[in-house]
């Protein structure tokens, strides 16, 4: 029994400590996963805690870079509304009251917005105002409504900034005002002086609105005429052909009932069709029809809502103090009353040059019309040329100046060429060429002569080179038709020739006497006048002396083809004989006739100031630094310049030996043609009887240039002998300077004339025997001398030699009755024509008046008649 109960209790006991470790390994189970579930928490929570924090900051660095975006773009757009305001609203019309001053447009600007008062609105931290702007002229009609002091204010504000931003002239005035009687806008009342303001009468707004749909229906009958292109002419850019028409109508809200059924039809139709025709309304008081040109301004106290801005509250500027308007309507009336003021030089050139072609003809503004829009001046097929005259100090250079540099910004050098001729005393065109102050040059200019009123002779090599120029296009253009190139010309616009203005100030010098340089210059002007037209070779000739224009009138195949006439004040025989306007125009303006002097084509043109220098390097730089590559600087010939002796016709050190190569006809330079081109006047020296140079004349520094300008050219050509031979103690200095730059030249004197001819032996080398004075030599040497004439060429012996008069050359070679065959060459000085008729084929000599620095060259075997050249300088003392 103790045995079975021990048994049992062990048995139970056992399963206790059975079930006692089972519930403490649960127990331990549990509280680890209480432990791990514990750490997971803490880390869910961290995660959270990190999330959290992660997100904060994204949000807050998104946030903070959604506004700095809003702020960048709200500042671009400010920026971009600012400048659009100052550009549809510059000047006068955009500008605070505080600062306003008016602001004349540009002759192709049209009308923009007008600022009425500002808005306001936050970027970022700060607020920003803009202009808040409403259209008006060639836009819209303004309907004001609201407190009627207040939108008087606008009203007032609205016309002055539409007066300022106009000419003087381009707005009329008409205020209908029956309560006030034209108080309220009193302080516009100077503009009546003007003409520029009426006031419509109680019962008179009837007829005003009758006027405005007649004139509205006249404007749209013009267009459908003709006589303007479209409405656009009437509002577009440029100077108008008529001022806008703007009409205040100043309604009491009370009493609009008093409107007839009549009015308000006639008001509906001006609503509808004003704004295209330049007819604006500005009515307050009064709700007009709803239609697109209809912008609508609802005042409330100080500020105001309107069709431009929409939603946008508009903070209204104060209205302009009536002291300022009133100020501002006399200043615009005295000079309404003054006329306009001429245009500008800067107004005659383009905004982007050289747009043109020259294809048809060239056309280009040379000033304005008293109404302020430019006068262009044709020059084509007709008119193919032009006529300018006008007494001394009316403008003449001025008008010249404002054509050529209109021209040049229209057409670049590939479309016109200019040859540019003054025959009087002055350099009017120098400043188209290259100067030691300015380097720049006008690239279409080709050619410019100044100072040339005693070298006719330049302006017939100018003639002549035209000539060539016409002879050349009209073969062309044969060749052209004949291949059928024409039609392939016409479709490459710049495949044309440039279109040649050559432009003759005092033109009159080249056609004075009754010589054969002045028959050939009219035969020359006749020619390039009659056919020029066809090859694009326009003539411009310009005088101020009446006999000058009258030079024209006997010829009345030259005459006739100078249809455009241009008359400047007090020009008398420019325009027809019945046409007196030039007589009556002021200073300062012109009468453009293309119709040959006809009164019915007078056109009056104000003239720009085209002297100034600093205006016109402006115009002439920005050309030049666009110039082709292949453009060159123009030809300047100065009459007054004496030209150097060209560093390629000086011996390059010493004077080369026998060893060297001999030429066989080596030419002596003696000066310069007066030509087109800077070309030198040569002598060849060959192996021909005759081939001596005799320098005629008293003129000891001339003659020795010439004779030192030979020797040197002659030096740098190949190997030479010379000796200089002085007999004239005034020449010894220039001669001296001759031996230094020919070394190996050989000096005689009066004394060594024996050893001089003993030592001419010829041995194939040319010999060139300089002689200053050979007169001088006496009768003792003059068999020698005429033998080493006759016989020394043959032998490469050649004399350059300087007689101090023909009289002294002829007793030299024999005397009366001699024959000077063996003088081939001369230049003559101071030596009048008539004593030049031994050595001249023509009878009784050459018409030959001596002056100073030209000399006149003969080569028998060269000229038919002596051609008059400028002896280069070489022996001053700057060389």
């Amino acid at each position: 029994m103790g045995s079975h109960r021990n048994a049992l209790v062990a048995v139970v006991r056992q399963e206790l400590a059975e079930a006692r470790g089972t519930a403490r390994a649960v127990l331990a189970a549990a509280e680890s996963a209480r432990s791990e579930a514990q750490r997971r928490k803490k880390l869910i929570r961290d995660a959270y805690a990190t999330c959290l924090a992660q997100l904060a900051e994204a949000r807050d660095t998104a946030r903070q870079d959604i506004l700095r975006r809003t702020q960048a773009e709200a500042a671009a757009l400010t920026r971009n509304v600012e400048s659009l305001a100052a550009l549809t609203a510059s000047g006068a019309a955009g500008t605070s009251w505080r600062y306003w001053t008016p602001t004349e447009p540009d002759r192709v600007g049209r009308p923009g917005l007008l600022r009425i008062g500002t808005v306001a609105y936050e970027t970022g931290e700060e607020r920003t105002k803009l202009p808040a702007l409403v259209p008006f002229l060639d836009h819209a009609h303004l309907n004001v409504l609201g407190d009627q002091t207040a939108v008087d204010g606008v009203i007032s504000g609205l016309l002055l900034r539409a007066l300022g931003t106009t000419r003087p002239g381009d707005v009329r005035l008409s205020v209908y005002d029956p309560e006030q009687l034209g108080g309220t806008l009193a302080a516009f009342a100077p503009l009546g002086n003007a003409g520029l303001l009426s006031f419509v009468s109680p019962g008179g707004l009837g007829a005003t609105l009758d006027d405005l749909v007649e004139h509205i229906c006249r404007v749209n009958e013009s267009v459908l005429a003709g006589e303007h292109a479209s409405l656009a002419d009437l509002t577009g850019t440029g100077s108008r052909p008529e001022p806008w028409r703007v009409v205040v109508l100043l309604f009491d809200p009370a009493r609009t009932g008093d409107l007839t059924d009549a009015q308000r039809a006639q008001l509906d139709r001006v609503v509808r069709t004003g704004v295209a025709c330049g007819v604006h309304l500005v009515v307050r008081g009064l709700e007009l029809a709803q239609h697109p040109t209809v912008e609508r301004v609802a005042v409330r106290g100080e500020t105001a809502a309107c069709d431009t801005t929409g939603g946008l509250t508009v903070r209204l500027d104060a209205p302009p103090p009536a002291e300022r308007i009133a100020a501002f309507c006399r200043t615009t009336a005295e000079r309404l009353r003054e006329g306009p003021p001429p245009a500008r030089f800067t107004d005659l050139t383009p905004e982007k040059i050289w747009t043109e072609s020259s294809a048809h003809g060239l056309t280009a503004p040379i000033g304005d019309s008293t109404d302020g829009s430019l006068v262009c001046v044709p020059l084509g097929d007709d008119p193919p040329h032009a006529l300018i005259g006008g007494p001394s100090g009316s403008g003449k250079t001025n008008l010249i100046y404002a054509w050529i540099g209109s021209l040049a910004a229209r057409y670049d050098p590939g479309e016109l060429a200019l040859y540019l001729l003054d025959f009087k005393e002055g350099v009017s065109f120098a400043r188209f060429t290259p100067g030691p102050r300015d380097p720049s040059w006008l690239p279409q200019v080709r050619l410019a002569g100044i100072n040339v009123n005693g070298d006719r002779e330049f302006g017939l090599a100018m003639l002549r080179h035209l000539g060539e120029e016409l002879r050349v296009r009209a073969q062309a253009a044969k060749r052209y038709e004949a291949t059928k190139l024409a039609e392939l010309r016409a479709e490459d616009p710049g495949g044309h020739w440039p279109r040649i203005v050559a432009v003759i100030d005092e033109f009159q010098v080249l056609l004075a006497g009754r010589d054969a340089l002045a028959e050939e210059a009219v035969t020359l002007l006749e020619d390039l006048a009659r056919r020029g037209r066809s090859q694009g070779i326009h003539l411009v000739l310009a005088s101020q002396d009446v006999s000058g224009i009258e030079a024209l009138w006997g010829r009345s195949g030259l005459v006739g083809q100078f249809t455009l006439r241009i008359a400047l004040p007090k020009a008398r025989r420019i325009l027809a004989d019945a046409n007196l306007a030039a007589a009556v125009i002021p200073r300062f303006h012109a009468v453009v006739n293309a119709d040959s002097g006809v009164a019915g084509a007078n056109q009056v043109v104000r003239l720009p100031d085209a002297s100034d220098r600093s205006v016109w390097r402006a115009l002439q730089r920005k050309l030049w630094q666009e110039r082709p590559v292949t453009c060159v600087p123009p030809r300047l010939f100065d009459g007054d310049a004496v030209p150097r002796l060209p560093d390629a016709y000086r011996p390059a050190g010493r004077v080369p030996d026998s060893s060297a190569d001999v030429g066989s006809s080596p030419g002596a330079v003696l000066g310069e043609r007066i030509d087109v081109a800077a070309r030198p006047a040569r002598l060849r020296l060959g192996r021909m009887p005759g081939r001596n140079l005799a320098v005629l004349g008293t003129r000891t520094d001339e003659a020795c240039d010439v004779l030192a300008a030979a020797a040197l050219s002659l030096a740098a050509q190949g190997p030479a002998r010379f000796s200089i031979v002085c007999l004239d103690a005034s020449a010894e200095r220039p001669a001296a300077r001759l031996v230094a730059e020919l070394p190996q030249a050989d000096w005689y004197g009066l004394g060594d004339l024996d050893d001089l001819f003993a030592g001419l032996a010829p041995d194939g080398i040319p010999h060139y025997v300089v002689g200053y004075a050979c007169d001088a030599a006496g009768p003792a040497y003059r068999e020698r001398l005429r033998a080493l004439l006759a016989e020394g060429p043959e032998q490469r012996l050649h004399v350059l030699g300087w007689w101090r008069s023909v009289a002294r050359l002829r007793d030299d070679l024999g005397g009366i009755g001699a024959r000077l065959d063996t003088i081939g060459a001369w230049v003559a000085l101071d030596v009048q024509g008539a004593e030049l008729s031994p050595l001249s084929p023509q009878p009784g000599g050459p018409l030959w008046y001596p002056r100073r620095r030209r000399a006149l060259f003969f080569d028998r075997s060269v000229h038919r008649h002596p051609e008059v050249i400028i002896p280069y300088e070489v022996n001053s003392d700057h060389t």
